[in-house]
């Protein structure tokens, strides 16, 4: 799987998180990956009107609370689509085996009713409850805290 939307929920932690603007450079060194990497996930989140940098500041800031920012929204934003698509079908397979012809309608729809479960979890879970599951994380486990 894709690793942008993990990155994407990192980022925007970070950049909620932080007490001042931070730049695809911080954003990179923290997410373990390129700048070039974070400016392309931090111009679809800008796109999709979760963040925006301000111009004469080095930085991003959110433009939305993260109570406002689902996940699902987080994914589209990043994985550029309307629909969650986590599994995919094989495309070539016999017509002449029984199995073979029936295969793509059957694991067809029992994969749409899977992504449709997990769109309405990630509908209803937001950034807020990722910073505060690190939060309470960080707590349990004597670490430092995100500030």
């Amino acid at each position: 799987m894709d690793t942008k939307f993990s990155s994407a929920i990192h980022t925007l932690i970070l950049i909620s998180e932080s007490e001042t603007p931070m730049n695809s450079d911080q954003i990179a060194e923290s997410v373990g990956t390129n700048a070039s990497y974070i400016r392309k996930l931090t111009t679809r989140l800008s796109k999709a009107g979760m963040i925006e940098g301000r111009r004469g500041v080095s930085g991003f800031r959110l433009v939305r609370t993260p109570e406002d920012i689902s996940l699902l929204d987080i994914y589209k934003a990043v994985m550029e689509t309307d629909n969650l698509h986590l599994f995919d079908l094989h495309q070539n397979p016999n017509d002449a085996c029984i199995v073979g012809h029936n295969i793509r309608p059957v694991l067809g729809g029992m994969f749409r009713d899977m992504e449709e479960s997990v769109e309405k979890r990630l509908q209803g879970m937001t950034l807020a409850d990722c910073i505060g599951n690190m939060q309470e994380y960080i707590r349990k486990n004597n670490k430092e805290t995100i500030h």
